[in-house]
């Protein structure tokens, strides 16, 4: 028998608000690449989210080692745009001094 070679896609998505998500699941590039950079394997990967596929995973992680400045480039745009949104979260939610001493003594009222 002769091995037919064949290339599958990248299981990676773009999902409506533009994070790149693997295969069917919800679990996303950065997560998968973070668990990398902590020294998992893509066994451990899969079974830390078990929603992931091992090929995917192993499919996710060359896809990373090949094209690592796009990804780089990907990575440090969401977490400029996770630092806006934080920014207009707390901007619309005014100053927060004090809030934990005050959920404190709620609590405490409700004995």
């Amino acid at each position: 028998m002769v091995l037919a070679i064949k290339s599958d896609p990248v299981p990676l998505r773009i999902d409506p608000e533009g994070a790149i998500r693997i295969g069917k699941s919800r679990i996303t590039l950065e997560l998968v690449v973070q668990s990398y950079y902590e020294g998992l394997t893509a066994e451990e990967i899969a079974a830390r989210f078990d929603t992931l596929d091992v090929g995917d995973v192993y499919s996710v992680l060359g896809y990373y080692l090949h094209h690592q400045d796009e990804v780089h480039e990907y990575l440090r745009e969401r977490e400029q745009y996770a630092a806006d949104i934080r920014a207009k979260i707390e901007a619309r939610q005014g100053p927060q001094d004090g809030l934990r001493e005050k959920l404190l003594a709620r609590l405490q009222n409700k004995s």
